[in-house]
């Protein structure tokens, strides 16, 4: 069971990248956001809140079992995966789209504003590694809209 939650935390391994781990973990969120993307809304938000829920309960596990015992240690990434989700939640599967949402994405989650700061630091075990991702995300998707519908792409 240890092996199957660090391997579902990790992101199938992608957390254990040299470089850049969350960055890395997040392209995972992208082919995931593919197979739902043929689906109404609903059921795209349907599938983003499953995975958030099995983020939550897989970080909060992972972290205990972290070796070092760090707080939301580098490798865990199922909660960019999450963040992910959000962010292209309904969003159409272009190409210009994904990029944008994925580097949007990165910047919220490096930023961490408000509330996601309060979200990292003021919760416990996975819900401090993962909302603060999802309000990345929530940020990150509403700004992907505004980019979209100003720019037309």
């Amino acid at each position: 069971m240890k092996a199957v939650i660090k391997t579902i935390a990790s992101g199938f391994g992608t957390g254990y990248s040299p470089v850049a781990p969350g960055s890395v973990g997040s392209l995972v969120g992208i082919p995931l956001f593919l197979m739902v993307s043929g689906f109404a809304w609903p059921l795209q938000m349907t599938a983003m809140i499953a995975l958030t829920a099995l983020a939550i309960y897989t970080a909060g596990v992972a972290e205990r079992l972290d070796r070092n015992g760090r707080k939301d240690p580098g490798w865990i990434v199922i909660d960019e995966i999450a963040g992910m989700l959000v962010t292209l939640l309904a969003v159409p599967p272009t190409f210009l789209h994904i990029l944008a949402g994925y580097l949007l994405f990165r910047l919220f989650d490096i930023l961490k504003v408000f509330p996601a700061n309060i979200c990292e630091t003021g919760l416990h075990g996975g819900y401090a590694i993962v909302l603060d991702d999802v309000v990345a995300g929530i940020y990150a998707h509403l700004s992907l809209r505004l980019l979209i519908h100003i720019t037309g792409i």
